[in-house]
């Protein structure tokens, strides 16, 4: 492997650390939901890495096909975080174990 692609997977490892801290520790549904994004930009950081260093890996058309997958997921995550909002005035992930069935 050259240095160059050591270089993306070290700031990929890095992405994915930082998004699976937020995940462990953060209690905001805003927050969770961004280090959800993070984790999967580093994902994308790594297909879009093999792409450059591999012929016919077809890394590139993944990692848009995930960007448009990321931001639906973004839409509907947030459309169900303003529902929470209105219907217990706080985004705390604590306060909606209540909605179970």
């Amino acid at each position: 492997m050259s240095n160059e692609l050591i270089d993306f997977f070290i700031v990929s490892i890095a992405l994915l650390g930082i998004g699976i801290y937020g995940l462990a520790v953060k209690r905001n549904a805003i927050r969770m939901l961004f280090a959800i994004e993070i984790i999967i930009n580093a994902a994308n950081l790594n297909l879009v890495a093999f792409a450059r260093f591999l012929s016919h890996s077809g890394g590139q058309t993944l990692a848009l096909f995930s960007i448009a997958i990321a931001a639906a997921e973004v839409a509907v995550g947030l459309a169900l975080i303003i529902v929470a909002y209105r219907m217990y005035k706080n985004v705390d992930i604590a306060e909606f174990r209540s909605l179970k069935g």
